[in-house]
């Protein structure tokens, strides 16, 4: 049954778009399901491992904040970080352009915890780009010999899965800031040595199999010059799972969903990552960066002392809101570049001004809400030439997001949204539609009300599930005793905080007389309606 949530009682008819069906790759093999069609494949492997994995712990922490949160994690994430000192550093906000489409692909954006999309008035949006905790880094990331799984995966059974890592310090767990390898091949095998799926990983180093109830055992399949770190060295859900020599797990009684099978690898001694590919690093920097708008005085006000780096400004514009850099104006290949040395200067610069601030602000739980209605994909329509999307990636736990060329011979075909700085595939844990007045200034100018004191409808996107939620920037116990601000908040219908999923948040800001519609089942369109007046 369709579901239509209006935010006035504007009614738009939209053709539904077909869901991309799970693939699985494998080197020198199409594109399909990864069901390979044998009943069994005798080769000379040793024997299948014979006895169940011992039980491992699991990591204690399940959730944190909206007040609290442990030390070194990051508020904005629900994460830990790799350097707890950089949390001392008050956020930079930087205005990255998507228009003109030579913009893209975007480099930095899969660095910020929370990143805001908005319009900026004749179909075309803008980015916001919130970096905190972390400072964007150009990578070569390692990768293996299969082609990179570069389609979501959906989950029709018990999925067996979850990362392939580069553990560069070498102590057998996942540490903050650690990447994932993509093109690592890897097969899933029964108990009897059947090989029954072959899959690859993701650029983020994920990858993931569906499977009835019964017993298992993967194997991950390395190139040349790369090792397996140590098995079972921590936590269940943060160590290697594959055996050094043979690169197979132990045996993997499977009743229910598995998430956290993994693999840690190492480079050999006489390897380098650069040799593994080839390469030489992309430029170290962010952007591109364009100009600033109104919306950036409140976001910049509720990240107290942050520092705002624009590309010029509206004379009136300019006034209105606050910034500590600028970058070059132009067009030039969709905007100037920030250099990533010259923004950490920037952001120490502004560090050693302000220290008094506290983004503890919303809840993070990996725990799935019971709530929610299924939704696999979220198509965002902001006009015939910019349109992008959302599919949830079942490996990862994670929205894949998809762009538009903003061609007009082939509107609304959407191609895989990376980031220039290390070619991985952006994906965030949350993508939050947020409903919110827009006040047209100018035909070209528009304001919107996130300031203090303002609150309204919002739709979360999480774990596969939508959820309706609403957003508050009212203040807070914390706000009223310092008279310091805090981050947008997300809570339930009862006032509760909404739980965020541990990770990196996307927020989609639109007029009120937008909506939000499911033309099917799983697959949700968010369609924006510009406020009267605007062109």
């Amino acid at each position: 049954m369709k579901t239509y949530h209006p935010i006035n009682a504007i009614l738009i008819i939209i053709l539904a778009s077909c869901i991309p069906n799970a693939v699985q790759t494998t080197k020198g093999q199409p594109q399909g399901t990864g069901e390979v069609d044998t009943k069994a494949i005798e080769t000379s492997m040793p024997p299948a491992p014979s006895n169940p994995a011992t039980p491992q712990a699991m990591s204690q922490q399940t959730a944190s904040g909206p007040d609290n949160f442990p030390d070194g994690y990051n508020p904005l994430t629900g994460q830990p970080v790799a350097d707890p000192s950089l949390l001392d550093i008050p956020a930079l906000l930087v205005s990255i352009s998507h228009f003109p489409p030579i913009a893209r692909p975007q480099a930095g954006l899969s660095f910020a915890p929370f990143v805001y999309e908005f319009t900026i008035t004749q179909g075309s949006t803008r980015h916001l780009a919130a970096f905190y905790g972390e400072f964007p880094e150009p990578e070569i990331p390692l990768h293996g010999d299969c082609t990179i799984r570069d389609m979501p995966i959906i989950q029709t059974k018990h999925l067996v899965g979850n990362r392939v890592w580069h553990d560069e310090n070498k102590n057998g767990t996942q540490d903050p800031g650690e990447g994932g390898v993509g093109g690592i091949c890897v097969n899933l095998y029964d108990s009897y040595k059947n090989l029954l799926q072959q899959s690859t990983t993701d650029s983020n180093g994920y990858y993931a199999f569906n499977v009835e109830a019964a017993s298992y055992f993967v194997e991950f399949v390395i190139p040349k010059g790369i090792g397996f770190t140590t098995k079972d060295a921590g936590y269940e859900d943060q160590d290697s799972d594959a055996d050094q020599s043979s690169g197979r797990t132990d045996t993997l009684k499977i009743t229910a969903s598995l998430h956290h099978v993994d693999a840690g690898l190492i480079l050999s001694s006489n390897t380098s990552q650069a040799d593994n590919l080839s390469l030489s690093l992309p430029p170290a920097v962010v952007g591109p960066i364009r100009s600033g708008r109104l919306l950036y005085d409140h976001i910049g006000k509720y990240f107290q002392w942050s520092c705002l780096i624009y590309a010029s400004a509206d004379p009136d514009v300019l006034a209105q809101i606050p910034g500590c850099a600028t970058v070059p104006h132009t067009a030039k290949n969709g905007g100037a570049m920030l250099e990533i040395e010259r923004m950490i200067r920037i952001a120490n610069q502004n560090a050693q001004k302000h220290s008094n601030f506290n983004y503890a602000s919303n809840l993070y739980s990996n725990e799935v809400p019971l709530d929610g209605q299924p939704a696999i994909e979220l198509f965002e329509y902001w006009a015939f030439l910019n349109q992008s999307k959302w599919s949830y990636d079942a490996a990862s736990g994670s929205y894949w997001r998809y762009v538009d060329e903003s061609n007009p011979e082939i509107p609304g075909v959407f191609f895989n949204a990376i980031d220039r700085l290390n070619g991985r595939q952006l994906q965030f844990e949350n993508v939050i539609l947020l409903i919110a007045e827009h006040e047209v200034v100018t035909p070209t100018m528009v304001d919107m009300n996130l300031e203090l004191g303002e609150g309204g409808k919002a739709f979360l996107f999480r774990d596969g599930q939508v959820y309706d939620i609403r957003w508050s920037t009212r203040a807070g116990e914390y706000e009223k005793t310092t008279g310091l601000r805090k981050p947008i908040r997300f809570l339930n219908k009862d006032k509760s905080p909404a739980a965020l999923k541990p990770g990196n948040t996307w927020v989609i800001v639109f007029s009120i007389p937008s909506y939000l519609e499911e033309i099917t089942d799983g697959i949700w369109r968010a369609r924006f309606i510009a406020p009267e007046g605007m062109d």
